[in-house]
């Protein structure tokens, strides 16, 4: 009598068998989707580690970041801007500055920047770095933006550059920049963040994403949802300025003495421009700081950027407000030579 599997094969697999079959085809075709998943998100993966790797690398030294301008190049060869970035402001975003002002700041001088090393604000190697540029380019002329405490830093390079190279800035234009640090009107985290710094502690990124978003909600009426997102995912993106840099920034707003580089600017003629509405920087107390510390070199300080948002230091935001106030200290301090009663660079 044959037994009943021999009888079971001829007909063919039993239920057992069916259900593994077709649990090893569901399994085949899950394994085949995960592998390609996974693949796929395997080389994301690396592409964006490479990506960062290849931008933390480039950061680790200042570098002077150029935006083409053929008019600038071909009417003032010598001649050039260097913007001071302000805190937490990256590489891509002091570049998009220049690109906003262009306009008005290509009137004058060719546009460049500084893109600040990742590992912390060095004062001497960003003279050292804007030194090489005036150099490499043969500049004669030069015109300082300071974004916001970029303007602090701008100063002290214009005193080291005469006091070092016998280089003289032309004109100095201060965008919101404080003072010291006693125009900050968020003291309580700012010298909460000189604190941490200098006892050795380093943010880490989690920490410093819900610093950066819950700062932008507090300041919910200067900005939208969407600008809210975009500027919080920025700050922790690759190319965002690394945490050391911010806090060092900091530290250097902390300790910053503006009357060390009294009477040694030179001529360099200066202005300062800002808005009463700042919830940053308290724009009278540094108005007239900078008025009276630098009272021999400061010309104008009358301008104000009413109607922009945010209303702290943003012309990347309101290039329509800011490119008439630099046309204007532009033509009244810097003015080009004169050709038949009208000063034009064409």
């Amino acid at each position: 009598m044959p037994r009943e599997t021999e009888s079971d094969d001829e007909r063919g697999p039993g239920e057992s068998e069916a259900r593994m079959l077709h649990l090893a085809g569901g399994l085949r075709r899950f394994s085949r989707r995960s592998l390609l998943v996974g693949t796929g998100a395997a080389s994301l993966l690396a592409a964006d580690m490479l990506f960062t790797r290849k931008v933390q690398t480039e950061r680790r030294v200042n570098q002077i970041l150029t935006v083409q301008d053929d008019v600038a190049e071909r009417f003032f060869p010598r001649a050039s801007w260097i913007l001071f970035p302000g805190y937490k402001t990256s590489w891509e975003e002091s570049q998009w500055i220049l690109g906003s002002l262009r306009g008005a700041l290509n009137k004058r001088g060719q546009l460049a920047a500084v893109g600040y090393s990742n590992l912390g604000l060095d004062v001497d190697k960003i003279v050292i770095a804007v030194i090489e540029h005036v150099r490499a380019h043969k500049l004669t002329t030069l015109y300082f933006y300071g974004h916001s405490f970029g303007g602090m830093l701008a100063t002290q390079v214009a005193a080291r550059l005469k006091e070092l190279h016998g280089v003289e800035v032309a004109f100095i234009l201060l965008d919101s920049s404080p003072a010291s640090r006693r125009d900050v009107l968020d003291q309580s985290w700012f010298e909460g963040v000189v604190f941490l710094y200098e006892s050795g502690f380093r943010f880490p990124t989690v920490l410093r994403g819900g610093y950066e978003l819950g700062e932008r909600v507090l300041h919910k009426d200067e900005r939208s949802w969407g600008k809210i997102l975009d500027q919080t995912m920025e700050q922790l993106s690759p190319i965002a300025p690394s945490s050391v840099l911010i806090q060092s920034e900091s530290a250097y707003i902390y300790h910053f003495d503006p009357t060390r580089f009294v009477g040694k600017l030179g001529e360099a003629k200066m202005a300062f421009i800002g808005n009463p509405w700042d919830r940053t920087v308290d724009y009278e107390s540094a108005r007239d700081s900078w008025s009276l510390i630098f009272k021999a070199n400061m010309l104008s300080s009358d301008f104000r950027t009413d109607g922009a948002r945010p209303a702290h230091a943003s012309p990347g935001w309101n290039p329509s407000i800011y490119r008439p106030i630099i046309e204007e200290l532009q033509d009244e301090l810097v003015p080009l030579p004169s050709r038949g009663g009208k000063k034009t660079a064409f």
